[in-house]
């Protein structure tokens, strides 16, 4: 699957360094994509951010529902250079200095999830939505529960907004990350 890129806007030198690293093989095994990774410390706990192929394609607080699996194939790289420059961008978010980011997005999921957090990506900094004012926003009203199914999937927390999602009466429904995370970062988005 080729990469898909949610926001562009990329520095010229930085997009230099983003070149997808080589495959890697095992004896008798198909070529391997190597998926370098990155712990990176935040105010709400570790996040583990992981590429593949020049691309964002995980943050995950260590432990959430829906972390990835590590295996053979993840490599921890402290220093990629897109791994550094998600991990500089998230620091500015917490630091109140950055409402948006601009890197390589690459999520894995179903074509209806990453219409969903395509959807999600557009929710701008300090707006909050139902999750049945998402649904009429995919173009699927009567299918809630798939398009909440979809916001719990979400593979880019933080960087793909699924905390902006609320329950219909405007309260703190479920996030992988757990409620208070989500409830930190609407916070955080409040007093910009």
């Amino acid at each position: 699957m080729g990469c898909r890129f949610l926001v562009l806007g990329l520095e010229p030198e930085l997009a230099s360094q983003l070149a997808p690293e080589p495959p890697t093989t095992t004896k008798n095994q198909e070529p391997r994509t190597m998926i370098p990774y990155r712990l990176h410390q935040t105010p709400l706990g570790t996040l583990r951010l992981c590429a593949e192929n020049g691309a964002l394609i995980g943050a995950h607080f260590v432990g959430q529902k829906h972390d990835f699996v590590l295996d053979a194939g993840f490599v921890e790289l402290p220093n990629d250079a897109l791994l550094r420059a998600a991990g500089e961008q998230i620091d500015a978010y917490f630091k109140r200095q950055r409402r948006s980011f601009e890197l390589p997005l690459a999520p894995r999921g179903t074509a209806f999830q990453r219409m969903v957090w395509d959807t999600l990506a557009s929710i701008a900094c300090g707006q909050t939505l139902s999750y049945g004012e998402l649904a009429l926003r995919v173009g699927k009203p009567s299918g809630v529960r798939a398009v909440a199914a979809a916001v719990g999937r979400n593979p880019l927390s933080i960087i793909i907004p699924c905390h902006r999602i609320l329950g219909r009466d405007g309260s703190m429904t479920g996030y992988a990350g757990g409620i208070e995370r989500k409830t930190a970062l609407l916070a955080i988005e409040s007093h910009r």
